[in-house]
């Protein structure tokens, strides 16, 4: 039934204009303005990312967002530089000072949040 749709997916937000600035400004993505209420990310090859207004807003538990990068070590040292603060995770998930993951299964990654608390990642191509 939905194989040849184009899906999109989005997240919400509890300060529209915060995300615009971070998203735009901090992380250089396009963004485009869907009215008072809602922005789209305009992610690589067409594929829109819908960010909206919600007041009661609560963060996911989980990462909602990755960002795949040539070098993560370097992409987390310019995020950084920027202000951009990683997560630090012990026990089965454990990251370096820097935040970085190097597990010996699966890519290296880091986490880091939005202004609104939502967990997104710059994990290896």
């Amino acid at each position: 039934m939905f194989k040849n749709t184009k899906a999109y997916s989005g997240f919400s937000v509890n300060d529209l204009q915060a995300a615009k600035d971070f998203y735009s400004k901090k992380l250089g993505v396009d963004i485009e303005s869907k009215g008072e209420y809602m922005f789209t990310l305009k992610i690589a090859d067409g594929h829109p990312i819908i960010v909206y207004l919600k007041p009661d807003h609560t963060p996911a538990t989980f990462t909602i967002l990755n960002f795949p990068v040539s070098n993560v070590e370097d992409t987390v040292d310019q995020l950084t530089a920027i202000g951009v603060e990683f997560l630090q995770y012990g026990g089965a998930i454990k990251t370096n000072e820097k935040g970085i993951h190097r597990g010996p299964e699966g890519p290296t990654v880091a986490w880091f949040t939005d202004p609104a608390g939502n967990i997104l990642s710059v994990v290896s191509e």
